[in-house]
């Protein structure tokens, strides 16, 4: 594993780890205005939401690395105290991506992108009409982090009100990512699209208490088929189930197709087996068919 220390690279090298190993970030376009109304509209990948009551978005208009300026972004925030964040949707990147253009100050970016601006309500700046999620935010605090090229400022914003389109809700009235289809930046050239395949869930084990990994046979823990993942599942349950002398008859038969030329039973098997169930959702029947191929094997030794 290769080890880097920031203080013994250039900032530029460092600056292109960061990007491109925290990932994915999503995109706050923020549009804002500066004390002659003059308005601004450009992306930023450091951001995030981190509070809900207050409602608290912050993100980072960092020092350009090259010659150490500022964006026209902060400048305005530190005259007006106001800041919309619009959301980016995989209709809109390649726009978002023009207003990333370092246009001289005044040049209209809404303009320059295509993009519509729309009034806000609480607020002076426009927010993005194309956007399917606008915050229209009041800006708390703003922390710088540095002097030097690089240096980020924390721009803590509080939202004040928000915009959501309603195509973006399915029937149960809950936000869909599949409808939302949104955007992250990546490293370099490269976005993401939260959408089709690279949507999942996991379940939030919420208040349940879970056996967790100590709790696994040791087996399972060195298994050359069972991911991380897989094990997890597993040890998410909140108590290692019990398998009784009748299901553990029903399944006699059903371990013979597991048992190698030895007689004994096949590990790697037996846990291409488990992995099935286990990605199917079955996790207790994985349970219950370690805990009978255990129990054959002890009773063989026996």
């Amino acid at each position: 594993m290769r080890v880097f220390n920031p203080k013994e690279l250039a900032t530029h090298d460092f600056h292109q780890i960061l990007l491109g190993t925290v990932i994915p970030r999503p995109i706050a376009l923020a549009s804002t205005v500066d004390a002659n109304g003059i308005v601004n509209l450009s992306p930023f990948s450091f951001f995030n939401c981190f509070s809900a009551n207050p409602p608290i978005l912050v993100f980072s208009p960092a020092r350009r690395v090259r010659n150490n300026t500022t964006k026209h972004t902060l400048e305005n925030i530190l005259e007006t105290k106001e800041v919309v964040i619009n959301i980016v949707n995989y209709a809109m990147v390649e726009q978002t991506s023009l207003s990333s253009v370092e246009f001289d100050k005044g040049i209209d970016e809404f303009v320059k992108s295509g993009l519509t601006a729309v009034q806000s309500k609480l607020v002076t700046p426009p927010r993005v009409k194309e956007s399917p999620v606008s915050f229209e935010c009041k800006v708390k605090e703003l922390i710088p982090l540095g002097e030097q090229g690089g240096a980020g400022h924390l721009v803590i914003c509080e939202v004040v009100l928000v915009h959501v389109d309603d195509a973006i809700f399915d029937s149960n009235n809950t936000i869909s990512p599949k409808k939302l289809d949104v955007v992250a930046r990546l490293g370099g050239d490269w976005y993401c699209r939260v959408n089709g395949q690279s949507l999942f869930k996991v379940s939030k084990p919420g208040t349940k208490l879970a056996v967790g990994f100590e709790k696994l046979p040791e087996s399972l823990l060195k298994s050359e088929i069972l991911n991380g993942n897989h094990l997890a599942r597993m040890a998410s349950v909140e108590a290692v189930p019990e398998l009784t002398d009748e299901e553990f008859a029903d399944w006699i038969g059903d371990l013979d197709q597991f048992l190698a030329e030895n007689g004994q039973i096949s590990i790697q098997l037996l846990h291409e087996k488990l992995k099935y169930y286990i990605e199917e959702g079955f996790v207790e029947l994985a349970w219950k068919l370690l805990l009978a191929a255990e129990k054959i094997t002890k009773n063989r030794k026996s």
